[in-house]
């Protein structure tokens, strides 16, 4: 039956739709951290992150990165690919900040000569846990090949977001990505790409992404609609 509620998430829930190979993801006004342990409803929040998701994953399509976003239907919804979702948070990041910056004791602002990618095991039980490849294998979550392809796959698009960031004056500093399986059996970018997902800093080092939420920095909707406007004007 179409317009069933798949999957509740802290961002966005999912529904079915009429095909069985398409989903359609609608946004929420809730911004939440700890991983959810502090909510808070967020009027507009979720118009701007469909239409910032919606930018960047068409941008990413257009560059030939397969990814799930077939297209934005509203303010708040689109249309996805249905996928199986890899129960992976890839991160990558390329300036240190947030949680490295706590776990090894640096300070925030130093540049990766190359940057470092990481997977946490998607499992809100046991906090996303970070683990590595091999825990990734003993799970049976993906075999080598996958495990190389995530890799290979995340550097690649951050090369083209760095790209995009740095013409509206953006520096991309981390961001956490999300795959799954298509009904091939194919890996493709999935979940969503916004500021609550990655961090932005301006030319001054301010923070224009959840941080502004995380460390009670002033509004989130002003952030990210200044986001959205320098997006929108690139080519």
């Amino acid at each position: 039956m179409s317009n069933q509620l798949i999957y509740q998430g802290k961002a966005k829930d999912i529904y079915s739709t009429e095909d069985e190979n398409v989903i359609k993801s609608v946004y929420k006004d809730q911004a939440t951290m700890l991983n959810g342990a502090r909510k808070e409803t967020i009027e507009g929040k979720g118009v701007l992150n469909n239409q910032i998701s919606s930018l960047i994953f068409e941008k990413l399509n257009a560059a030939g990165v397969a990814t799930h976003f077939i297209e934005q239907i509203s303010e708040t919804e689109q249309l996805n690919k249905k996928v199986d979702i890899i129960p992976l948070e890839v991160v990558l990041r390329n300036v240190t900040a947030g949680s490295f910056s706590k776990r090894f004791g640096v300070e925030e602002g130093r540049v990766f000569e190359t940057p470092i990618v990481e997977f946490y095991y998607k499992n809100d039980d046991l906090d996303d846990p970070f683990i590595n490849d091999e825990h990734v294998k003993f799970l049976e979550i993906a075999n080598d090949e996958e495990i190389a392809y995530l890799k290979e796959e995340t550097r690649r698009i951050n090369e083209l977001l760095k790209d995009w960031f740095a013409k509206i004056g953006l520096k991309l500093i981390d961001f956490k990505l999300e795959f799954g399986f298509d009904k091939d059996g194919k890996i493709i970018l999935a979940d969503e790409f916004s500021p609550d997902n990655c961090r932005l800093w301006d030319a001054d080092g301010n923070h224009m992404d959840k941080d502004v939420f995380r460390r009670d920095l002033g509004s989130l909707t002003d952030v990210y609609q200044v986001v959205l406007e320098k997006l929108k004007a690139l080519d």
